[in-house]
């Protein structure tokens, strides 16, 4: 890859995505929050926002209904993790994952994906810029730039609900496991450049991708050496996790091992975590941009050389 291409990823439209998602006009991406006088819910509303944006880039923009319980919420439970399971007669709401495809050219089987969910907490009133909105807008900027270069391979993008139940990241990748997709590579971008504050005051700009099992560590190692090759002055470390959980995990449970995600601190650090005070003001522009070159890099490469490139 070019390494000027990076050039191509945004500050500006990363931060202005930011601030629609958490400030003016979604406020809160959830079933819950409707704005006064609008007929359609903020997570609905986001969902026209992120397919109407994809769609000046790709004609591939898909909504895919289903329906969804907000999480309950239990303050008798540790600060960060107040949420519980919706009750079996708890009302369920209208929701939707949204696919963006870029289509490849003479290797288009071989299938790139990204994932992000896009919704903020359920339980609780908080913008969730650090989790997720930063994941959400790194992958709308990445299908922006790669959509104006040429890809032997195809790029595909979920935009999905996590913060509400069921996660419908398992219906889908069971979905493409049925149809026998042939996925070479799986990120996750959840919490992307969520860390401690005391780095945020220090400058310090950092990017976690964690894996679960030996296949996920080859793509790890993979984007932690794609961080020295282009000398991006990203702090990157490699985790392992043992729970597989989250939309990569089941992208995992459907077969698909070749699975990282991508986040700012493992374990993970973000005070705000899960609270009101999780505001765009706090999120590092600069560790955003970066982190979502990091990714850009990592995807044309290896849309250049395929699996091989990464794999042992």
């Amino acid at each position: 890859m070019d390494a000027a291409l990076l050039n191509s990823v945004s500050s500006e439209r990363l931060k202005s995505d930011l601030f629609a998602f958490c400030r003016e006009p979604f406020s809160f991406r959830t079933v819950l929050y409707t704005l006064p006088w609008h007929k359609k819910c903020s997570l609905l509303e986001v969902d026209d926002f992120i397919a109407a944006e994809m769609r000046k880039y790709t004609d591939r923009v898909t909504l895919l209904p289903n329906k969804v319980q907000p999480f309950r919420c239990d303050s008798s439970k540790p600060l960060h993790h107040w949420y519980s399971s919706p009750l079996p007669d708890d009302p369920w709401y209208d929701a939707n994952n949204i696919e963006v495809v870029l289509p490849g050219t003479d290797k288009a089987d071989e299938i790139i994906q990204l994932i992000s969910h896009k919704d903020s907490m359920s339980w609780i009133n908080s913008p969730g810029a650090q989790d997720n909105a930063v994941g959400a807008v790194a992958n709308m900027e990445l299908i922006r730039v790669l959509s104006a270069l040429p890809r032997h391979r195809t790029i595909r993008v979920l935009f999905c609900n996590e913060e509400h139940s069921p996660w419908h990241s398992l219906t889908y990748a069971n979905a493409a496991r049925d149809r026998n997709e042939n996925i070479i590579a799986v990120m996750n971008q959840d919490s992307l450049c969520g860390k401690a504050e005391a780095l945020d005051r220090a400058g310090i700009s950092t990017q976690a991708v964690v894996y679960n099992f030996d296949e996920g560590k080859c793509l790890a190692d993979f984007m932690a050496a794609e961080n020295e090759k282009y000398g991006l002055p990203l702090k990157v470390s490699v985790a392992h996790k043992k729970s597989v959980n989250d939309d990569d995990g089941n992208f995992i449970k459907a077969g698909y091992l070749y699975t990282v995600m991508n986040l700012g601190s493992y374990p993970y650090e973000d005070e705000q975590y899960h609270l009101p005070g999780d505001i765009p003001e706090r999120v590092s522009i600069e560790n955003l941009k970066l982190s979502t070159q990091l990714i850009m890099a990592s995807v044309l490469d290896i849309d250049a050389a395929g699996a091989e490139i990464f794999k042992r």
